[in-house]
């Protein structure tokens, strides 16, 4: 589990959101992910079932009486489809797909949960280890069989399936440093070109193309802020042949030319507006 807290409003920070259950227990959030956007209030959940490009930020609502505080919990679709075979749940599939980020209303029950989380600081290493996996257990339980249990249960599908979104996911994420095109990804996932797109589309609220240009950005801004390339190599190493096509998408995504754009995300990071560890992964 993270805690985040913020006393001041954040830019918008280009992201990738990893599969995760974050809680709002103040203040609000929103986050930008191709055409969809999300605001999670107080009391509300925000998850992500795929790893999404998005723009998140803290918003300046209530900051000065009442800070930002969220607090994040990483979940794997293996836990997932662990929970649903351990307790036999039967899974209902849909026949239409959702969007793979979604906001939810925490009830007192998942609150419960967090709190009893919390409790566990103060104690023994052993006793944290063994009762906070248990703990996690019954809250991706509580997730499956509540209100939002059809959102949680599409990804397992997506995973499950042969065909599918969730395998288009996969082989670009395995692929993002190359070209390819709409035909030759439809064929890898034995679907049409426009099939693939429009349920594409519907799950991550952007075309496979810009998601791979999503991913192959971020990958980029990771590289040059860990300082591990320069932007030349950084460019080369994420699949890009045109140093302008590069800085060009760059702007356009990050607001600023690369460069610019590493010593304005230290120049914040410095100032406390937003975090960044070394590995140059946002937080």
């Amino acid at each position: 589990m993270t805690m985040r807290r913020y006393s001041r409003q954040t830019p918008p920070i280009p992201v990738v959101l990893s599969p995760s259950f974050c809680l709002v227990l103040q203040g609000s959030k929103k986050i930008h992910s191709g055409d969809h956007i999300l605001f999670a209030r107080e009391g509300d959940f925000l998850t992500s079932l795929i790893a999404l490009p998005a723009i998140a930020q803290v918003n300046a609502d209530t900051l000065d009486t009442q800070p930002y505080i969220g607090l994040r919990i990483d979940f794997t679709i293996q836990e997932i489809a662990s929970v649903i075979t351990d307790s036999g749940l039967r899974v209902r599939p849909r026949e239409k797909h959702s969007n793979a980020a979604f906001i939810g209303k925490a009830d007192l029950e998942l609150l419960a949960l967090f709190v009893r989380l919390l409790m566990l600081l103060d104690k023994p290493e052993e006793e944290i280890i063994f009762l906070s996996g248990l703990i996690k257990q019954e809250m991706i339980f509580k997730l499956l069989t509540g209100e939002y249990c059809h959102l949680f249960f599409q990804q397992v599908f997506f995973d499950q399936q042969a065909e599918g979104i969730g395998k288009a996911i996969s082989w670009i994420k395995d692929h993002y440093a190359r070209s390819f095109t709409m035909e030759e990804l439809a064929n890898a996932t034995n679907m049409s070109v426009s099939g693939l797109h429009h349920k594409f589309k519907a799950v991550t609220s952007m075309g496979p193309l810009q998601y791979q240009k999503q991913l192959r950005l971020q990958e980029a801004r990771r590289l040059l802020i860990s300082g591990q390339m320069d932007v030349t190599n950084a460019s080369l190493e994420v699949g890009y042949v045109s140093s302008s096509q590069f800085n060009r998408e760059y702007r356009r995504l990050f607001g600023l030319p690369p460069l610019q754009d590493v010593k304005e995300v230290k120049r914040q990071a410095s100032a406390g507006l937003i975090e960044y560890v070394e590995s140059g992964s946002f937080r």
